[in-house]
């Protein structure tokens, strides 16, 4: 099995950063995709940015390039790094791996951008 664990949510006032971090352990293949979600109280679970083992890259466009999904091969580490937030980007940001077409998904971090 996989496993999945996203840190480096918290608080941050509007106009913050923060960058976000999930880690794998297990058996990860040459290929795969992983990708970034987030989840507001009350709504649906949206996607925010993938990136393949190839190195391709695909955003939201609501995100308005805010948002940078990079990956450290060394450290089976995947990154979010979310500039400019605002509250609406208040929400639990989960990291989700697809590989030999089945999913895994980690706990999620809390983002709570507030004054």
């Amino acid at each position: 099995q996989v496993q999945l664990v996203e840190s480096g949510g918290g608080l941050v006032q509007p106009g913050g950063s923060l960058r976000l971090s999930c880690a794998a352990s297990g058996s990860i293949f040459r290929i795969y995709v992983v990708g970034w979600y987030r989840q507001a109280p009350g709504k649906q679970r949206e996607l925010v940015a993938v990136i393949s083992s190839g190195g391709s890259t695909i955003y939201a466009d609501s995100l308005k390039g805010r948002f940078t999904i990079s990956r450290d091969n060394a450290k089976n580490t995947v990154y979010l790094q979310m500039n400019s937030l605002q509250a609406e980007d208040t929400a639990v940001y989960y990291c989700n791996l697809k590989q030999l077409n089945k999913d895994y998904w980690g706990q999620g971090t809390q983002v709570t951008v507030s004054s």
